[in-house]
């Protein structure tokens, strides 16, 4: 954009003062601001910019007088000679003789897609008609009201449970500056359009006042919610309860059975309120439900809903030196924003002073730049008004007082396998579960039928600032160690019936498997990286080291080893649990927090270890659980510049994402990814086990396996037997429900992987390898697909080249004593997860194992792994290690230390 403008801007406000700002710095001229005169003594934040800057400031009371424009005015706004007014947010009527005067007109910021939601109280609207969209105009101001013609408009998405604020801190302020700025450069330019609005489908809406915010009763759950939204914070919706005015903040639709509570009657609803300890439970006439987080007085006294009935007084504090020292440097901010006020006392109130809900952040930015450690919110403000009040609360805060010594949990609850199953479904950040920032769920399948079993949270971004900023806190001020880790695994030992069951609902996994394996292999990890907690400096991993023996010598240098920070960590659906427990053991043994993205598919396990952390002690902030889109929350992670560590487990086309993201700021990364892992089957092995060694190399955990082997190699002397001996197990495994006891192969863990391995099974087909069993759906319920066989396959295939991640046998004969010919196909991937080789030959089955290239080698056995035993691949299955002491390593950092004495 080459060419400048004379801008005059009309308006007030902190989005005012910041497209002053930005316009300035673009090179346009701003020749005069006409802004509303000082409240309460203080100037409007638009009017304090211009001034400091030596701009022209105006201040009218009013451009009119009984409808006819006040010539002074008119002529002081004339004197200015603008080439373009600009009114990014005006609440006086401008004459037309004003706005019509510059060369280009008038322009304005509308915060609505116009012709929707015409009038002052646009974004109150687009909330309280449930629209699905929001965004803003920049219009071309005419005789009308917001019916000029259009210059452009930005729109976004509306989340289930956002607020005004929510919509305008995310949007419409940001991006509306940007626009503003952009149109000024189009009009300069000499590109901008005059689009005319539509008359189809504009709605004009009136001022929304307190006065007529009252809730109107008889309506669904969704428009009450609506409502109570469309008013947060400004004006308030309300409702009589007794003798009072109470107004509603912080409502979200309530997916759930009705929880236990105490009634409350509110006049003109048909059915109590309950107060709950999560909040206040209203009712829609289509029985419904809001959850209602806070209640505000007519006395401006602001309370959690869940305390309503609460009739405890509080015991005012003592405060130390620091503290008091602390409560003057807050009384300065106070004094700093409240201009208007001679004095603070302790009976200030912030807001019937002057204050407003743009001093509020303000204010808090301030405390927070002075004691970092001091974590307030928007709404702390809200439910301490008065000085004194807000001065107690902020001791408690800082002293940690004001913690909930009850844990809250929302379960889902589920009679199943003979037990009753307790399941959390929300976010777990800083020691808490609570509903994703949005609002947003989707909805986890029980893979046996196709049944929702939960409507679990979807985080979205600012969940994973809220996680990364929590486990950073805690990183630097909290305390962990091997005795909360023995006592996690010890609450996971009593809970495993309940974590197996809910495992096999959740991923399909038959409940014996899961009881033994998902489970047990879990409990196991966190008793053995518990008693490295102690030892990481005593072993290895820090040492003495000799330098340069030339005399004198009075040096001594030494190694010390150091957790590295926030560590984000990020697991795939097929052992949801375990994969958890192999890489959190290890960071949290190491001393680091983390945060932890389970697959979408399979968030419950991981929501059910969170809600155990927080019972065995772990401080708030140290472990952080975040089900939703890897795309959205785990690119998220990756990126983030507060995480030092990626770990991750899944594909291999994500985990290169993840390293290019990781680049960012050059995290450290380790990388467990997808494997092709060759089984080479010798004539001279002990046949019968390593058909049954065999099958369950392929079909353990329904070939959703990370280490699976993925391409057997049969010698060819007994390759028709092994063939006919496979199959002959395999029509005896009885497939069915994963919760039953006898059964062997349970369902695959989504729809859409069923249907990937069907479409691999046609493409194996397809290429000419002979399908000798199986390759279909089972015809039930669910995703249950039968195991499978194919044998002819060839080297160039698909299915010779390319994992399953399903129960399917692929068989190639090699010739008869070629161990290098056979050696030379099994190296020929790209993977490198895991081998294995069947020989009664010691010395043949250690010479292939040096040959093999692959980070794990089973011999005359298979998936044979254990918690001391280092994991992990070579070539593009990933680096890096989980397991044993190596894993350890994945966590720390190394410091040398140098002294001279």
């Amino acid at each position: 954009y080459q060419n400048k403008l004379k801008l005059a801007l009309i308006g007030q406000s902190i989005f005012g003062q910041e497209v002053y700002n930005k316009l300035r710095k673009e090179g346009h001229k701003i020749v005069g601001v006409f802004t509303v005169p000082d409240k309460n003594g203080q100037a409007d934040p638009l009017a304090l910019a211009a001034e400091k800057d030596g701009t022209p400031v105006f201040k009218f009371p009013r451009w009119r007088a009984k409808g006819k424009p006040i010539q002074e005015v008119v002529a002081a706004y004339k004197s200015v000679g603008a080439e373009l007014n600009v009114l990014p947010f005006c609440t006086q009527f401008i004459p037309m003789d004003v706005i019509d005067c510059p060369k280009h007109g008038s322009i304005i910021y509308h915060p609505s897609i116009l012709p929707r939601h015409r009038g002052a109280s646009a974004i109150n609207w687009t909330l309280i008609q449930g629209d699905k969209k929001a965004g803003f105009t920049i219009f071309w101001a005419d005789d009308g009201l917001d019916t000029g013609p259009i210059l452009l408009q930005r729109e976004c998405d509306v989340g289930p449970n956002d607020t005004v604020d929510d919509l305008y801190n995310r949007f419409l302020f940001p991006e509306g500056i940007k626009a503003m700025v952009e149109a000024v450069h189009l009009i300069a330019d000499g590109k901008a359009p005059r689009i005319p609005q539509p008359e189809e489908g504009a709605t004009y809406e009136g001022i929304q006042k307190k006065e007529n915010a009252e809730i109107s009763w008889d309506q669904p759950a969704a428009a009450l919610h609506n409502w109570i939204r469309g008013h947060d914070k400004v004006p308030g919706a309300w409702a009589m309860i007794g003798d009072q005015a109470v107004t509603f903040y912080g409502s979200s639709l309530l997916d759930a059975s009705v929880p236990a509570g105490q009634e409350l009657a509110i006049k003109g609803a048909s059915r109590p309120g309950l107060v709950t300890k999560n909040g206040l439970v209203i009712f829609g006439n289509d029985g419904k439900m809001v959850l209602v987080r806070n209640l505000q007085f007519e006395d401006g006294k602001m309370i959690p809903a869940s305390k309503y009935f609460s009739t405890d007084e509080t015991t005012a504090l003592e405060l130390t030196e620091e503290e008091k020292k602390m409560a003057e440097d807050i009384r300065a901010i106070w004094k700093g924003i409240l201009s208007n006020v001679a004095v603070i006392e302790d009976s200030t109130d912030f807001f019937k002073s002057g204050a407003s809900s743009m001093h509020v952040v303000r204010m808090l930015e301030e405390i927070k730049q002075k004691y970092s450690g001091l974590q307030l919110q928007n709404e702390d403000v809200y439910m301490a008004t008065k000085f004194a009040d807000f001065i107690q609360m902020a001791v408690r805060k800082l002293r940690g007082e004001d913690k909930e010594e009850e844990l809250v949990i929302d379960y889902v609850s589920k009679h199943l396998n003979n037990m009753t199953v307790n399941m959390p479904y929300q976010c777990f950040i800083n020691g808490q579960f609570i509903s994703a920032d949005d609002g947003k769920t989707y909805d986890t399948i029980n893979p046996a039928d196709g049944s929702v079993i939960a409507s679990v949270s979807s985080a979205s971004l600012a969940d994973v600032d809220k996680a990364v900023a929590a486990a950073k806190e805690a990183f630097e001020n909290g305390e962990w160690g091997g005795r909360l880790m023995y006592r996690l695994a010890d609450l996971m030992e009593e809970h495993q019936e309940e974590l197996a069951t809910i495992e096999s609902i959740d991923s399909g996994a038959v409940y014996t498997l899961a009881l033994k394996t998902h489970v047990g292999m879990s409990v196991q990890t966190f008793r053995y990286f518990a008693g490295w907690c102690d030892k990481i400096q005593a072993s290895e991993c820090g040492a003495t080291i000799p330098i340069n023996q030339a005399r004198p010598n009075h040096n001594l240098t030494f190694t010390k080893k150091e957790p590295i920070g926030v560590c984000a960590i990020v697991i795939p659906w097929n052992y949801p649990l375990m994969m958890l427990a192999w890489k959190s053991a290890a960071c949290l043994a190491a001393g680091n927090t983390l945060v932890l993205k389970p697959a979408q598919v399979t968030p419950l396990t991981s929501l059910k270890f969170a809600e155990l952390s927080a019972r065995a002690g772990f401080p708030k902030g140290v472990i952080n659980i975040l089900p939703g889109s890897g795309g959205l929350v785990g690119q998220h992670l990756s990126e983030h510049p507060d995480v030092r560590k990626v770990g991750f487990t899944g594909s291999t086309p994500t985990g290169k994402q993840i390293m290019k993201s990781a680049a960012t700021n050059l995290k450290k990364v380790s990388l467990e990814l997808g494997g092709k892992s060759p089984l080479i089957i010798f004539s001279d092995c002990e046949l019968d086990r390593a058909v049954k060694m065999g099958m369950g190399a392929v079909y353990f955990n329904k070939g959703e396996n990370c280490i699976a082997a993925g391409r057997l190699f049969v010698e060819e002397s007994i390759h028709d037997e092994f063939v006919r001996k496979v199959v002959e197990e395999i029509k005896k495994m009885k497939i069915g429900d994963p919760l039953d006891r006898s059964t062997d192969h349970g369902p695959q863990n989504h729809k859409a992987h069923l249907e990937k391995l069907l479409q691999y099974c046609e493409t194996g087909v397809k290429e000419g390898a002979t399908l000798v069993y199986g390759g279909r759906q089972v015809r039930r319920p669910g995703f249950f697909m039968e195991p499978t066989v194919f044998t002819d396959v060839e080297d160039h295939m698909y299915i010779a080249q390319e994992e399953s991640f399903g129960p399917v046998m692929v068989i190639s004969k090699f010739k008869n004593g070629d161990v290098e010919g056979v050696l030379r196909r099994a190296n020929t991937t790209e993977y490198g997860l895991a081998s294995g080789v069947f020989t009664k030959d010691i010395s043949k089955a250690l010479y292939i194992s040096e040959k093999l290239e692959t980070g794990t080698v089973f011999i005359n056995t298979y998936n044979k792994t254990d918690v001391a035993a280092p994991f992990g691949g070579f070539k593009q299955s990933g680096f890096g290690k989980d397991l044993g002491e190596e894993a350890l390593h994945e966590y720390l950092r190394t410091k040398a230390i140098t002294v001279e004495y």
